[in-house]
């Protein structure tokens, strides 16, 4: 029978708990106790302080100003609004007009920079040169004084409306922006934009089939003719089945002003244009390092199987240079949305502008100021989770 060794090792019972201050464990436990008790205390004494000064002060808190009428109109914006309607109505004016700037500024900004990023990289001299002189004249220019640029320049360069340029019919330029001519509302008009909506979502099944079979046949397909053919010829489609509606609202000079079409201000265009241009040159030196990170061996190899030097671009380096890219371009992003603020600046009416109106009108700068950061918080976030999501699609499958 085997016998137990001496001097066998054996498990060294468990230590006692020491509650003396020498245990960094109860250290470690007593300096985060200390830390959360004293921004407890710093969070009370603000919030208390706060309430006994408006309560001192008489100044009304709570959010229920947003249902008082806000008295006070908007000179732009996607949906109707009169001084009648609420401070919420007002608020949701600004936010639509946000929105509106962050969307196309960032789809300009993406191929316009994309652009500048290849044309850096153009063997062709004076495009190189042309695109580095932009980068760099660009970038070092701050963005609020180039948004006062091109609003003075819109202001000033166009005359009055009674003198307005007229290059088209129904199209006329002058300094209180531009006004043109659109369709009259129709119900035709719904049925199109439904019929859009699947032509996007069956030109992406259509462009996973082709990718597929290419993978699996090595035929390809042309998927992107196919998705251009739908997103028009659907849309066009319904437009000649519901009748083909083409009656239009034409702008008309009254007064001082035109009246009818549709106007894109002076505001507007500035501030879409400078955050375009402004941000398009940082994401150019994004575009240009994303396309260096990728090895030149790609390249010889896509020439050598007898690519055009565009096909490799777009098939070989920019889909391997997008994983590098990508995590750069959120904050471009995030910086293009937080950077549309300064429109309070040029007077157009974005969330800023009208929650400043507010804050003089009713003296809740608490309210009004966590409601402008709620709206760029969820626009951030919102942004930087579909990103990130899209960067996790495109990255490579480690095993």
């Amino acid at each position: 029978m085997a016998t137990k060794v001496q001097g066998e090792h054996r498990r060294p019972p468990p230590a006692a708990f020491n509650l003396s201050l020498n245990n960094p464990t109860v250290r470690a436990i007593l300096y985060q106790i200390i830390v959360l008790g004293g921004v407890a205390f710093v969070v009370w004494y603000l919030v208390s302080n706060t309430i006994q000064n408006l309560e001192t002060r008489k100044i009304a808190s709570g959010f229920t100003f947003l249902y008082r009428e806000a008295g006070f109109a908007i000179g732009e914006g996607l949906v109707e609004f009169s001084p009648a309607d609420t401070y919420l109505d007002a608020f949701w004016v600004g936010l639509l007009n946000t929105l509106r700037v962050a969307v196309i500024g960032i789809i300009f900004a993406t191929v316009f920079g994309t652009i500048l990023g290849v044309a850096r990289l153009s063997r062709n001299w004076l495009v190189a040169r042309a695109a580095s002189l932009y980068v760099e004249f660009i970038r070092n220019i701050p963005l609020l004084l180039q948004l006062f640029f091109w609003w003075s320049v819109f202001r000033d360069i166009f005359p009055g409306p009674r003198q307005a340029l007229s290059p088209v019919a129904g199209v006329y330029f002058s300094n209180r922006g531009v006004n043109f001519a659109v369709p009259v509302s129709d119900p035709v008009h719904w049925y199109m934009a439904g019929a859009f909506v699947i032509a996007v979502f069956a030109s992406i099944l259509i462009h996973r089939w082709a990718t597929r079979r290419q993978q699996m046949t090595g035929e390809q397909f042309p998927s992107i003719l196919t998705g251009l053919g739908l997103l028009f010829g659907l849309p066009l489609a319904v437009f000649l089945i519901g009748g083909a509606p083409t009656t239009f609202d034409w702008p008309e000079l009254r007064g001082f002003n035109f009246v009818g079409g549709s106007t894109v201000t002076p505001e507007f265009t500035a501030l879409l244009i400078g955050l375009i241009m402004y941000t398009a040159g940082f994401i150019a030196e994004i575009v240009r390092a994303g396309i260096l990170a990728v090895s030149h061996g790609q390249t010889e190899a896509a020439l050598a199987l007898g690519l055009t030097r565009g096909r490799v671009l777009r098939l070989v380096i920019l889909p391997q240079a997008l994983r590098v890219i990508i995590p750069p371009m959120i904050s471009q992003y995030l910086n293009l949305t937080k950077n549309s603020s300064l429109a309070v600046a040029i007077g157009y009416p974005d969330i800023v502008s009208i929650a400043n109106t507010a804050i003089n009108q009713t003296g809740q700068a608490i309210e009004g100021i966590a409601i402008i950061m709620i709206v760029y918080l969820t626009f951030s976030l919102s942004i930087s989770a579909f990103m990130n999501w899209y960067n996790r699609h495109i990255a490579l499958v480690e095993r």
